[in-house]
């Protein structure tokens, strides 16, 4: 998958289905850890809150979960079994 980021904003291009999506940059940051390998959404809320120096109170186990079901729904994500 190809993508380009600016101004908190990124387009990532879909090569296996000709889709663009447009996602915020924590999006594409889980994106790209998934792509390495599971990882649970502790680890994921861990590597969000380090990556952009937020807190608790910034960056929760809500808004987490919230990014992956929207990178399920488009298809970029499963879970794993």
């Amino acid at each position: 998958m190809r993508h380009r980021q600016w101004q908190g904003e990124s387009v990532l291009y879909n090569d296996l289905s000709g889709d663009t999506h447009l996602l915020s940059e924590a999006g594409l940051f889980l994106l790209l850890a998934l792509q390495a390998g599971p990882l649970t959404e502790r680890a994921l809320l861990a590597g969000v809150r380090a990556e952009f120096d937020a807190d608790d109170g910034e960056v929760g186990d809500a808004m987490v979960a919230e990014l992956l079901d929207e990178l399920q729904a488009l298809v970029l994500i499963e879970p794993a079994a």
